[in-house]
């Protein structure tokens, strides 16, 4: 590989001149971007010149333009435009982080006395002219009709591609909609393949409109692949680029390199290919970063473990990248932002490890993290103090955190439920932090590559540019009653139909009919093909179809009655049963620890097994009854989660006599007589005449793809009915559940719940009314309170070996009030085929409710709702703010009993102590 030192800037693969987008031509006259320009230590690119001229003519803007490529420029001159006509620029953002960040900036330029701050954690200035915030204050704001709206002129909404966002999306297409005509709206966005669409949603909402796209980094990116020491060019040149050809040096190189290990492995034993490569060395990767001179760096590993476990790797092997000026440097940092961390808390955080990394050069950076912890990484890496951090995806999101080189482990991610391939969006939004403005010439990807990475699929990642942006509007139970109450029900509909959700369903209407309308065409000639001379061959597969169908419904109901053994059994185990667990990895003769009755849903006993494993088994490791092999003696206070205590419980295991048959299978008597449906079915088959055509199994074929294409139109057709007006049905079922429950009176009118319910603002919003409505949560402390709420917020990152238990007393009356509601509302919404409220989730509760208490945090984070280990302690503070910003909102609940509120907030000083007190500082 060329030395990064000796390329001339401009020949990388994104150095060819982009195809730009810059609406109309800049007029010659646009004094104030002049004045604007005046003001920067730059010259501005022609994408932000064009963006700010449409600005100052009165025009709305869309600005897509890659990361790092300045869009925010054309937000800061709306900001500018407000001062000088002395009126309001709101600047939004879709995180905390990045609204501090913004906030900062600003201040910089323009004075503490005329930039604002509104997030969950902080209200500084909110009357100021230029007010940053997050989006979700914004909507709350123009729902609530706050007085701070009035002069408001600009709304700048930075990464307003986050209304694809399946969780919060909705809100950026609630503001969108809501505010004030009067108001000119500045969108920024990464670029998305359909911006011309988005923009034409824009108009019609809003009003002039203009989209100025630029595919153009200012930084060129080159890009690269890793094959164990030795590093390549993706593309020969730019041409290659354009064209998606893979250098052919790393083509033969992969290819030899894949025929090695698939020789060893066959004198080994383990058959050819198809395996995942072994892990990345770490140490080394850094190091060949640190000899190209490509240093500072971020490598995504996608993982919190694994960017923990690389950081830990580099430190072993003895790395170091810093010089005794910058640790003395890094060191003075770090204590000046956690001067006022208390000693305990430093321990429990891991502080010693983690400021050993970061003196020499390393760190990661994930969610799991202290946010202070992380502020600390950001700004020694912009600093230039970090040269090497191991981050997962959520970096790419927004942070000003670029580096010269971005280096991607894997090419597939897990996104909360599978493992999946990167998009080429994600792949450009990561690579995308490579280059600094002013600081580097060229910026940097790296691909790692393993037996599983084609170098082609690399480069269709690389140069591919269609990124859609997705609606993912729908209206909520918060949503429906404050546009009622606002708008009323019938201009509510109108509001609704006019969302960037419905205008994209109404657009794929048109293609869906169409397609419909070619299928019916095929359709008629596969029944040409399937007619046969000796009768209805439809009728015929009909009771083919029938007979299959029934086979697998007694498949069903003889798993179901396996299963409903194997529940009815497990639901008698006792403490200190031995039972076998016929398969799976835990296998073998168990101990019952704890038999897991008596809270929701099936048993889920805790046992402790052979190889000394402790954790919570399911109905579905049984194939039936549950047999108890044995009995041994628990220790009244034993502790599952002792080695010592569970190897010497565990060796009683070797006593246990299994002679008895535990280990054989019953089986059940359902095969001594066939279904009667079934047989009469099969008698009707083969008496039917087109049984005995000799065409008939080549007749089925046709009849066959019939069927599927018939199932596939229907859903075709489907689709086009239900996106037809799906927003609309979907609120006026909303609102037929908010009738039945009180929340909206019979003419539609808003009540007094109603009015409560307008003011929550969380994920299960109708839920946490409903509580407050019915008493669940009266006559709880501040600390039982804390922990009850926070069922309806917590929501376990993975499926866990363990169901939660929660504090006896009042804090399970509570909860159990809580799940049984939640139980009779999801009843409504299934009856309305409404998307149903998440499910509480009971693994936040003993953390919350220790800490509200006053317990140190070492015991708390040790409380999670976890076998593995300790609650990260970014997802405590995480959650935990959740908690009082949803205490928050009930103390000022209005309908709520006085003293419930009063409750909730003492609750709030409980929890905002420590790290929630003094991470939330600016």
């Amino acid at each position: 590989m060329t030395s990064p030192a000796e390329r001339r800037p401009g020949t990388g693969s994104d150095a060819r001149p982009a195809t730009t987008t810059e609406g109309r031509k800049t007029p010659a006259a646009s004094p104030l971007v002049d004045e604007f320009a005046t003001g920067l230590s730059f010259a501005l690119d022609p994408f932000q010149r064009t963006a700010c001229a449409a600005l100052e003519r009165g025009s709305g803007v869309l600005v897509c333009a890659p990361t790092g490529a300045g869009k925010t420029v054309v937000g800061e001159f709306a900001v500018h435009l407000a001062l000088q006509q002395g009126r309001k620029c709101f600047y939004t953002t879709p995180i905390k982080a990045l609204s501090n960040q913004k906030f900062h900036d600003l201040v910089a330029r323009y004075g503490a006395d005329k930039v604002g701050l509104l997030t969950g954690d902080n209200s500084i200035n909110g009357d100021a002219p230029v007010v940053v915030m997050t989006t979700e204050v914004l909507r709350n704001m123009l729902y609530v009709g706050s007085a701070a709206l009035a002069g408001l002129s600009y709304v700048v909404m930075d990464e307003v591609h986050y209304l694809a966002d399946r969780f919060r999306g909705a809100v950026w297409e609630e503001v969108i909609i809501h505010l004030p005509a009067s108001v000119t709206l500045v969108s920024l966005s990464a670029t998305v393949s359909n911006a011309e669409e988005f923009a034409d949603w824009l108009v019609t909402v809003r009003g002039r409109t203009e989209v100025v796209v630029s595919e153009h980094r200012p930084v060129p990116l080159w890009q690269h692949m890793l094959v164990g020491k030795r590093m390549f060019d993706l593309f020969h040149d730019s041409e290659a680029a354009r064209a998606h050809e893979v250098h052919p040096e790393l083509l033969r190189h992969t290819r030899e390199v894949a025929r090695r290990m698939d020789a060893v492995d066959l004198r080994r034993g383990r058959g050819g290919r198809g395996r995942r490569g072994p892990a990345p060395n770490r140490p080394e990767i850094v190091e060949k970063l640190e000899g190209e001179r490509l240093l500072p760096a971020i490598m995504f590993v996608f993982s919190r473990a694994g960017c923990d476990a690389a950081v830990q790797q580099c430190l072993q092997s003895g790395m170091r990248l810093t010089s005794p000026e910058e640790r003395t440097e890094i060191r003075a940092v770090v204590e000046r932002k956690i001067a006022n961390i208390p000693n305990e808390d430093l321990a429990a955080l891991g502080y010693w490890d983690w400021l050993d990394g970061l003196e020499r050069g390393l760190a990661a950076h994930h969610a799991g993290m202290l946010p202070a912890f992380k502020e600390v990484v950001e700004e020694l890496f912009v600093r230039g103090l970090v040269k090497a951090v191991f981050a997962t995806e959520t970096l790419a999101l927004g942070i000003n955190m670029p580096a010269r080189c971005v280096v991607l482990e894997r090419l597939v991610k897990y996104n909360g439920e599978a493992h999946v391939d990167l998009t080429p969006g994600e792949y450009t939004q990561l690579t995308g932090r490579a280059g600094r403005r002013g600081i580097d010439v060229e910026g940097h990807a790296v691909v790692v590559w393993g037996p599983e990475v084609d170098p082609r699929h690399v480069a269709g990642l690389a140069s591919t540019r269609t990124y859609p942006l997705r609606s993912s509007f729908r209206p909520s139970y918060n949503m429906s009653v404050n546009l009622v109450g606002s708008v009323g029900a019938a201009r509510a509909h109108d509001l609704l139909e006019s969302s960037f959700a419905q205008f994209q369903a109404d657009r794929s209407v048109v293609g869906l009919a169409r397609q419909v309308q070619r299928n019916n065409e095929v359709l008629s000639v596969y029944d040409t093909e399937l007619a046969c001379e000796h009768g209805d061959f439809a009728e015929y597969f009909a009771l083919r179809v029938a007979i299959a169908d029934r086979e697998k419904q007694l498949t069903r109901n003889s798993q179901q009655e396996r299963r409903a053994a194997a529940v009815a059994s497990l639901e008698q185990l006792k403490v200190g049963d031995v039972i076998k667990i016929p398969s799976g990895k835990h296998s073998g003769l168990a101990i019952v620890l704890d038999p897991g009755v008596g809270g929701f849903g099936e048993p889920r006993p805790v046992v402790l097994t052979e190889d000394r494993w402790a954790g919570r088994i399911s109905a579905g490791e049984f194939a039936g009854t549950v047999e108890v092999v044995g009995r041994v003696r628990v220790p009244r206070h034993f502790n599952h989660r002792a080695p010592a205590e569970r190897r010497d419980l565990a060796s009683s295991l070797r006593t246990i006599d299994v002679a008895r048959g535990g280990g054989r299978r019953r089986r059940g008597g359902n095969g001594s007589h066939e279904d009667r449906e079934l047989l009469s079915l099969r008698k009707a088959m083969r008496a039917h005449p087109c049984h005995a055509c000799p065409e008939r199994e080549d007749h089925a074929r046709w009849a066959e793809r019939r069927q599927r294409l018939f199932k596939d139109n229907e859903n075709l057709r489907d689709k086009v009915s239900n996106r037809t007006g799906s927003l609309a049905r979907t609120f006026d079922r909303i609102c037929e559940l908010l009738t039945e429950r009180g929340y909206l009176g019979p003419d539609g009118e808003v009540t007094a719940p109603g009015r409560m319910l307008a003011r929550i603002w969380t994920e299960a919003d109708l839920l946490v009314a409903e509580c407050l409505r019915t008493g669940v949560w009266e006559g709880l402390e501040p600390h039982e309170l804390a922990a009850a709420v926070s069922v309806v917020l917590y929501e376990a990152r993975r499926d866990v070996d363990e169901q939660a238990s929660v504090p006896r007393g009042p804090v399970a009356t509570a909860v159990d009030a809580t799940v049984r509601t939640f139980y009779q509302l999801g009843t409504d919404e299934r009856r309305l085929g409404l998307a149903q409220t998440k499910e509480p989730d009971l693994g936040f509760v003993w953390p919350m409710y220790r800490w509200a208490k006053g317990e140190p945090l070492a015991k708390v984070l040790a409380s999670g709702h976890s076998l593995d280990g300790d609650m990260p302690a970014g997802d405590f503070v995480r959650w935990a703010r959740q908690v009082i910003d949803l205490l928050g909102q009930i103390a000022d609940a209005t309908g709520a009993p006085s003293s419930l509120r009063e409750t909730a907030r003492t609750a709030m000083d409980a929890v905002n102590r420590g790290v929630l007190a003094y991470t939330a500082v600016v």
